[in-house]
This record gives structure tokens, sequence and C-alpha cells, in this order.
């Protein structure tokens, strides 16, 4: 397999406070990667810059997405390219429905990709398409983006946008944040029919748990704002008898 992420050496700030320091990650097409760790280790900020967002300064170190420069692409081209970010809590958007907004969002990429855009005709029946192989009602559709939606159901409509986007960088940023059990294996289930052998995810959680439904490829401990330690699905039990602090100090 060929590598889809490469992150070398990265060293990130927030409000003049680094986060990031000397952060460096390989991805291939077609992997499942988990980032894991303490509070506080920089998941979330690796997420946000991979996904574009303000407020991050980078002061050394690259990041190569299928051969790019992706820190020099602005967030909309990153989007059109195929990265996607799953937030930890989505936003609503009173007054859109879902079907607009996701048929939005896929015209747009399309159009960076010079195809041509959808038709509501056209984007309906893709829409259908995908919300039977999720076993989603169409009722989704209709509704506005994530209004009055629980938290499964958000968590579900962003699997939905995933899945009609097709994207090959999908970034789940503790996507498992105050989901119950039933919900969390709804989710765990959606993301794994969307694996394929070009996707590459990397699933940002705390908790074992979801990885016991998402079965990941590769595992990474963050912490202190590097990776410490990677493993096969077989680490977050060595991480379920240590804790963190067993991994951290055994690698210091």
């Amino acid at each position: 397999m060929t590598i889809a992420l490469e992150i070398k050496d990265l060293h990130v700030e927030v409000n003049d406070k680094k986060i990031l320091k000397g952060l460096s990650l390989n991805i291939e097409h077609g992997e499942m990667a988990a980032i894991m760790g303490p509070n506080g280790a920089g998941k979330s900020t690796l997420a946000s810059v991979l996904a574009g967002k303000d407020g991050y300064n980078i002061l050394s170190g690259s990041v190569k997405y299928l051969g790019k420069n992706l820190l020099d692409m602005p967030t909309d081209e990153r989007a059109a390219a195929g990265v996607f970010l799953a937030f930890q809590y989505p936003v609503e958007i009173p007054g859109v429905a879902t079907s607009t907004f996701v048929r939005t969002a896929l015209n747009a990429q399309r159009r960076h990709r010079g195809e041509d855009e959808l038709d509501a005709i056209e984007f309906l029946k893709l829409a259908r398409a995908k919300a039977k192989e999720l076993e989603m009602s169409e009722d989704f559709f209709k509704r506005e983006v994530n209004v009055g939606f629980s938290g499964g159901e958000k968590k579900r409509a962003e699997i939905f946008q995933m899945s009609m986007l097709s994207p090959i960088l999908a970034i789940l940023d503790e996507t498992d944040s105050g989901l119950d059990i039933d919900a969390l294996k709804i989710v765990a289930e959606g993301v794994n029919k969307l694996r394929n052998d070009k996707l590459c995810g990397i699933v940002i959680t705390h908790y074992q748990r979801l990885l016991e439904y998402l079965k990941p490829d590769t595992i990474h401990i963050l912490a202190d704002g590097k990776i410490v330690k990677t493993g096969d699905k077989s680490l977050a039990l060595v991480l379920e008898e240590k804790g963190y602090q067993g991994i951290i100090e055994t690698h210091k």
C-alpha cells in the first residue's frame, strides 16, 4: 500500500503554548489508525491542523497528503481534495435542510475535481442508496442540520455526510464522545461499511471501547505532543492494563 498521509517532525503552538512537539506519523491508503492519549496530549490539535482550522501556528515540520503540501492548502481546497473532519461536537445549522447542506458540499467538491454537478434528482438517488447502506431513515434529509438531533443522530448524520463525500482522509475526532453503547455500535458499523482500499482514517479517542467495534489496523499513543508508542490493536489491551502513565513512563 502507498502512503496517503506523511507527517514529519510537526511542531505547533496555540496561544503561544507549544502543543505538538515533533509529531511524526505515516498512514497508508486503506489503513484505519487510532490515536489515543491523555487529555492535553495534542490529539484534537492534530485533527484541527490537518483540517485547516484557524488559530494554530505551525512552527516547523511538514504534512504531505497525496504527495502535496497539505499545510499550504486552504480549508475549502482540503475538503474538495477529500479531507473530512467529523467533529467532537457537531454544530447545529437552523434553517438549512441536511439534504441541501450535503448537496452543496458534494457539488463544491465535484466542481473542484472538474466533474459535473448533481441535479436534485441525481443527488436524491445517490442519497437514498447511501442511506439504505447505512440503514438510515430518509427523514434525515428533510431535517435541519443537527437541530434537535440526539448525540447518536448527530454522529450518524456525519457518517452519512462522509459516505456521500467519499473522502480519502477521514478524521474522526472523539466521535464516541457522549454516546451510549448502542449509538457507539451504530456509528462504528457505519464507519466500517465505508472502509475501502483508498480511505485512510484517523480515529481520535480516549476510550478503548470504540476500538472494540472499529478494529483499527494501528494504534498510536500520543503524549506531550508526540507519538510515544505504536502497535496493532492489541496495544489497546496493554493500555487498559497499564494506563497511559505506565506506557509513557516505559518509553521515556
